[in-house]
C-alpha cells in the first residue's frame, strides 16, 4: 500500500513569533536570546539574522560580532509552547495520524487516496496549501511542509524551499532529487561519519547511490541502512508514544567541591556521553538541563530550549556550563552535578544546499 507523509515544520518559530508580535520587527534581524553584552546564548534567529551566519546554540558575544545590527529579544518559552499547541489543534483536524516531534514540527500521515504511490502523493497537495493557509490565517504564521512516501524525504522536502515552501518528492524523482546534496543531509549522519564517508571519496549522496564498495567497512552496520537512505527509502513509522523522551548523566562526588576544573571535567565527560548515546539513537535535543544537589541535599534543576536540535558534545557542554554561570549554581560545593537532554527529536543540519 502506497504511504502518504507529510512533514511540517515552522519557519524561525521563535523568532517569526517575535516579529508577528512586534509589526517593527518584521524583516529585521531578530535574534532571540541573551543579549551579547552579558554571557548567553542564541536560542533562536529570524531569516534576517541567519544570512550573517547566526543560529541556535552560538553564543550571544559571538551572534552580536556575526550580525552587529541584530536586535536581541529575551525568550518567552511558555508563550512559544502556548503558540504550538493552538498549531497542533490546527494540524490535528486535518484527521491524520501525528506525530510530534518538537514544538515546532510534526509528521502526518495520511490515508492514500489512490493506489498508485505518485498519484497519492498529489491528491495530499491541496491538503497541505489547506494547513499551510489555516495556519497563516489564524496564527499569523508561516510553516514549510513535504509530502512524500517516507519521513525521511517528507523531512528533506520541508527544507528544501524554506521559509513558506511546499515541496513534494515523487517516488519518481527521489533518486534524482537527492544526488547532488551532501551526505550530511542524510538521516544520521553526523560529523564523524560524515568524515570518514569524505575520506573515501564520498561527498553527495550521489557518491553513495553509486559507491562500489561495502559500505559497512566503512560505517559498520550503518552501512546498510545509510544505502538505503541514500536511495530516499525508508520504512520508518510515526511514533506515537514509545520514543524515548529524555537522555541524561549523572555524578555524585565522593567529597563535595566546588573546584571548577573538577565541575568543567565532570560536564565535559556527560555531554561527551550524552552526545554518544544521541547519535546512536539518530536524535537531536531542543532542551538542554542541569541538576545540582548540595550538601544538605537541597536540589536545583535550570534548563534552555534552543530551536535547533542539537547533538554535538560542544553544544551540550557549552550550554550546560552557561546554565551553571548565569545561575551561580555553584554558590557553595555540590555534592551531584547532572546534565540531561530532552526535546528529542531529528538534529538540524544548517547547511542543506537547494537541488538544482
Amino acid at each position: 500500500m502506497p504511504r502518504v507523509i507529510l512533514h511540517l515544520d515552522m519557519d524561525a518559530f521563535y523568532a517569526s513569533i517575535e516579529q508577528r508580535d512586534r509589526p517593527e520587527l518584521r524583516g529585521k534581524p531578530v535574534i532571540v536570546g541573551s543579549p551579547p553584552s552579558r554571557r548567553g546564548v542564541v536560542c533562536a534567529a529570524s531569516y534576517e539574522a541567519r544570512r550573517f551566519g547566526v543560529r541556535s546554540a552560538m553564543p550571544s558575544a559571538t551572534a552580536g560580532r556575526l550580525c552587529p545590527k541584530g536586535i536581541f529579544i529575551p525568550p518567552r518559552m511558555s508563550h512559544y509552547r502556548e503558540e504550538s499547541g493552538k498549531i497542533m489543534e490546527i494540524i490535528e483536524r486535518t484527521g491524520a495520524t501525528v506525530e510530534q516531534v518538537s514544538i515546532d514540527e510534526a509528521y502526518l500521515e495520511l490515508t492514500p487516496a489512490d493506489p498508485d504511490q505518485d498519484e497519492a502523493l498529489y491528491r495530499v497537495v491541496p491538503i497541505a496549501r489547506e494547513l499551510k493557509g489555516e495556519i497563516a490565517f489564524e496564527r499569523g504564521l508561516t510553516a514549510s511542509i513535504g509530502i512524500a512516501a517516507n519521513k525521511l524525504l517528507a523531512k528533506l522536502a520541508s527544507d528544501f524551499r524554506k521559509p513558506n515552501g511546499l515541496t513534494l518528492i515523487t517516488e519518481r524523482d527521489k533518486v534524482l532529487f537527492l544526488r547532488t546534496m551532501s551526505i550530511r543531509a542524510l538521516h544520521g549522519v553526523g560529523k564523524v561519519t560524515e568524515q570518514v564517508l569524505n575520506k573515501a571519496g564520498v561527498q553527495t549522496i550521489g557518491d553513495l547511490q553509486d559507491y562500489p564498495g561495502d559500505l559497512r567497512a566503512l560505517v559498520g552496520s550503518f552501512g546498510a541502512r545509510l544505502k538505503q537512505f541514500a536511495l530516499g527509502e525508508d520504512d520508518r513509522s510515526l511514533e506515537l508514544g514509545d520514543d524515548v523522551k529524555s537522555i541524561s548523566s549523572e555524578e555524585t562526588f565522593e567529597r563535595d567541591t566546588a573546584d571548577r576544573a573538577v565541575l568543567r571535567a565532570c560536564l565535559r565527560e556527560q555531554a561527551e556521553d550524552i552526545s554518544r548515546r544521541l547519535k546512536r539513537k539518530q536524535l537531536g535535543a531542543h532542551t538542554v538541563q542541569v541538576k545540582v544537589r548540595y550538601g544538605d541535599f537541597s536540589t536545583l534543576t535550570r534548563q534552555i530550549s534552543v530551536e535547533d536540535a542539537i547533538s554535538e558534545q560542544n553544544e551540550i557542554y557549552r550550554l550546560g556550563c552557561f546554565l551553571l554561570a548565569r545561575d551561580r549554581l555553584v554558590k557553595r560545593p555540590l555534592r551531584l552535578l547532572g546534565l540531561g537532554v530532552s526535546g528529542l527529536s531529528e538534529p538540524t543540519w544548517r547547511q542543506l544546499p537547494l537541488f538544482t
